[in-house]
């Protein structure tokens, strides 16, 4: 099973929208949302993190823990 098949993601805590789970250049996994941009992230050091580094982005998005820039910021 893929990480991405083990992970549920809620909808966006500021609009609601599709969030997405990527991998960053081998350092760290972010869920950003499809429709205005929220983020956030966790990274990782060693390979043996990495899973663990996608679920723990995963959970900050579900409670809420992220960050959006609005236009002008």
């Amino acid at each position: 099973m893929s990480i991405h098949e083990e992970i549920e993601l809620q909808g966006c805590p500021f609009c609601g929208g599709a969030g997405l789970l990527e991998e960053e250049n081998g350092w760290c996994w972010y869920v950003m949302c499809m429709d205005c941009g929220a983020q956030t992230a966790a990274e990782f050091r060693t390979p043996e993190e990495r899973p663990e580094a996608a679920r723990k982005a995963a959970y900050l998005w579900n409670i809420g823990k992220v960050v959006r820039a609005d236009i002008g910021e």
